[in-house]
């Protein structure tokens, strides 16, 4: 085993035994644990042993991070790096990608055969394997996981998850024989506080020491101003005030609204938490900083930083993040006001974080956090070999009580939930390299497939529930009548009344017409007679408990519906993945994109191209709608058919005649491309959002940033991040197959205008 300079505590010293010994390995442990030096032993197990390893993460900030890391570490000669819009020395034994990147690799497309792409690769490093629980992502770290050679180790970092025993027992059927190292040990423990407004000039204990909530937090009250709104006073700066009063700052404030990061940054601007030396470091190194990147020069939040606060969130442009983050790691930086972006694995270690509420809001209204959103954030607080003790704060609101936060507190991580979801690449990508019943057979190795039976809980235990009444509703005869012979008997008395009630009617219109009754209706008469006299044959006929057997087999029909029901449910969910891939090729069989089951020329273009909607990307280039525009126009349309419906309802600024029109005809394509889908059930987005275009359109033409920000009222990190994804697919166009020449040229002339500064600063 690689000897480090420090004692590795036991789950480190289990996960590095499980790799010397050539397995598979899934750690699990709170965030500030110490995972990485398990990753570092495998790579310095592959540095010595002349043999490659990958190493991943979810987000491309993080793969950088980690790229100029290990280049410190290693050296930069030993370190490549792979992103969308990055490669840097990719045949190095160490390099960092983004799980994507990875999972690209293993189709064989873009990136050439699997055996180069994988040569002299023993090890790959997952980490954040948790995000297999993001709803657009999650099913990137499925693909790799089943797509990854046997040969190849895998070492997944997690954070807390429930069922990390499920997970690990699904790698180790998919893949190799694979560990579980679970621990819920931290370096640095954490304590619980909460900041009652009430008490607005102390910090008061969540929980006693029994671990049962502290009696003298009081619940919040609503106070409500004019008009019925509500008029709850911020409690930031008394939150700061006793961090700092009590030496527990540095500290991150995760609040859910970027509007509000901002907003309680200049509530705190004035609490005068640095001192006159460290502001002197802080102008120094902001002074140094821009030096480098002059885009920044002027910017607002200067003031703030140099009072040690900042704001920190996807709003904010990401070499102005960088410089928060560098502060903030140096201790310049006392407290930082982020969303909850910031939790996803950025290396800023803070004594404190300060929860401001355990609610927030989404698409679908107001929720309260999951206990796995609560780990991740309250785990930054401890800071390893500085801190004894990691502090969180939860504030109080009028919308929780007490007894919520402490719920919330005590409660265990969730499970990790599949998010599998076939789509066009990946049916275009498996029929290119597979037969259909080799890629069913891939299809259900999906975690999401392995993990049906949890996903099928609650409708087993209404199925159980069903079963049970069914037992319990068993009726016994007394006259030991079947409910065979029950039923008849009911069928029986019901054409008996039904007969006699027409008999009636019959006789009171011949009675009206003045006629005597025909030999028909005689011979009606008397043969409901007979029925009347075989239903006296019965013992039902006479029974006092006659309606309550009827009542029962009513009940036990309805449940025997209801488990039909059910039953047809379970099939669909143990099925779902497979059908979804199967409706994803019924539409690509439309469009012509696959012929007996295996990619056309234009299918596999369109396996080789990563968007929301692949398909949709793929009817665009192949309609010519794209020809003739120019770098501008290109990147305009672009921008429209890359860019999410916003939760904003702002109207977008006019572009040019010709981009209205190309997404016009786009607008057609659309349809077209809906209708299909409609008919297979397909949910897969079309964008056409132009709300971006006119501000890319300017910036190709050469406008300068002040130009383009000062159009619209959004923050230039939403800008840069709009600008960069169009700039994702622009790159495809000129890597992907059939694509015709002159759009080639046309958009790597677009990337060029589009990546100057500060779009091309990461």
């Amino acid at each position: 085993m690689y000897e480090f300079p420090f004692e590795l505590d036991d789950f480190q010293k289990d996960a590095c035994r499980y790799i010397d010994e050539g397995k598979s390995v899934v750690v699990c442990a709170p965030t500030g644990a110490g995972k990485t030096v398990i990753a570092q032993h495998a790579i310095h197990r592959a540095l010595e042993e002349g043999k490659r390893i990958f190493y991943t993460t979810p987000l491309k900030a993080l793969s950088n991070q980690k790229y100029y890391d290990f280049g410190e570490k290693y050296g930069q000669d030993k370190v490549g790096l792979l992103t969308g819009d990055t490669s840097i020395n990719r045949s190095a034994q160490i390099v960092v990608m983004t799980t994507e990147v990875f999972r690209n690799m293993l189709y064989g497309t873009n990136f050439g055969a699997v055996a180069d792409n994988l040569k002299d690769v023993k090890y790959v490093v997952l980490d954040e394997v948790h995000y297999m629980n993001d709803e657009q992502r999650g099913t990137v770290w499925e693909e790799s996981i089943i797509y990854c050679p046997t040969n190849v180790q895998i070492i997944a970092l997690s954070a807390t998850v429930a069922n990390a025993d499920e997970l690990t027992d699904w790698i180790n059927t998919v893949h190799s024989k694979t560990e579980l190292v679970n621990t819920d040990f931290r370096p640095v423990p954490l304590r619980f506080y909460y900041f009652d407004s009430s008490q607005p000039d102390k910090l008061l204990p969540l929980l006693t020491p029994s671990g049962q909530l502290n009696k003298k937090i009081k619940p919040e009250k609503r106070q409500w101003g004019k008009h019925g709104k509500n008029k709850q006073k911020s409690p930031v700066r008394n939150v700061v005030r006793n961090l700092a009063a009590q030496d527990m700052l540095p500290a991150i404030y995760f609040t859910f609204s970027r509007k509000k990061c901002d907003e309680q940054m200049e509530k705190c601007s004035s609490l005068e938490l640095v001192t006159p030396y460290e502001q002197a470091r802080i102008r120094q190194f902001i002074d140094d900083y821009i030096a480098e990147n002059p885009h920044l020069y002027g910017n607002k939040h200067i003031e703030y930083l140099l009072q040690g606060v900042a704001s920190h969130h996807a709003g904010l442009l990401p070499a102005w993040k960088n410089l928060v983050e560098k502060l903030f790691q140096q201790g310049l930086i006392k407290v930082v006001f982020a969303t909850e972006t910031l939790a996803a694995g950025i290396n800023m270690p803070a004594r404190s974080t300060v929860i401001s509420s355990i609610s927030k809001r989404t698409d679908s209204g107001h929720r309260k956090l999951t206990a796995s959103e609560f780990l991740q954030m309250s785990g930054r607080a401890g800071r390893r070999g500085m801190d004894e003790i990691g502090y969180v704060t939860i504030v109080g609101s009028a919308f929780d009580t007490p007894e919520d936060v402490a719920e919330l507190v005590l409660s265990d991580a969730n499970p990790l939930e599949s998010r599998f979801s076939p789509s066009y690449s990946m049916v275009l990508n498996l029929l290119q390299r597979f037969s259909l019943e080799e890629s069913k057979e891939l299809i259900l190795k999906s975690f999401g497939y392995f993990s049906a039976g949890s996903r099928l809980q609650p409708i087993l235990k209404l199925y159980e529930a069903n079963e049970n009444e069914k037992e319990q509703r068993v009726f016994i005869c007394q006259h030991k009548i079947s409910d065979e012979d029950f039923l008849k008997y009911d069928k029986l008395r019901h054409l008996y009344v039904q007969n006699r009630i027409t008999y009636k009617k019959i006789c009171k219109q011949e009675q009206a017409k003045k006629r005597p009754l025909s030999p028909e209706v005689i011979a009606f008469k008397n043969s409901n007679k007979e029925l009347l006299e075989k239903l006296h044959s019965y013992p039902c006929d006479n029974c006092n408990r006659y309606k309550k057997h009827a009542k029962n087999l009513e009940v036990l029909a309805r449940i025997e519906v209801r488990q039909a029901k059910l039953e047809k449910e379970m099939e669909r969910q143990r099925d779902i993945y497979w059908n979804k891939f199967l409706a994803h090729r019924s539409v690509l069989y439309d469009f012509g994109y696959l012929k007996e089951d295996y990619p056309t020329p234009h299918g596999v273009t369109t396996s080789q191209i990563r968007s929301e909607n692949e398909l949709f990307i793929a009817e665009i280039i192949f309609s010519n709608v794209l020809e003739g525009l120019s770098p501008s126009q290109l990147a305009a349309v672009i921008c429209a058919v890359t860019t999410e419906d916003l939760r904003i309802d702002i109207p977008y600024l006019p572009f040019s005649q010709t981009v209205r029109k190309t997404l016009n005809l786009i607008r057609n394509i659309r349809r077209k491309v809906e209708k299909v889908q409609n008919r297979y059930q397909v949910e897969s987005p079309c964008y056409i959002n132009p709300y971006f275009s006119s501000l890319i359109e300017l910036w190709v033409e050469g406008a300068e940033w002040e130009t383009i920000t000062e159009q619209i009222d959004m923050g230039e990190g939403d800008i840069v991040r709009a600008f960069k994804r169009t700039v994702d697919v622009l790159r495809q166009f000129t890597t992907i197959d059939n694509v015709p020449e002159s759009l080639v040229f046309t958009a790597r002339e677009a990337i060029e205008k589009i990546l100057r500064e500060p779009v091309d600063v990461d």
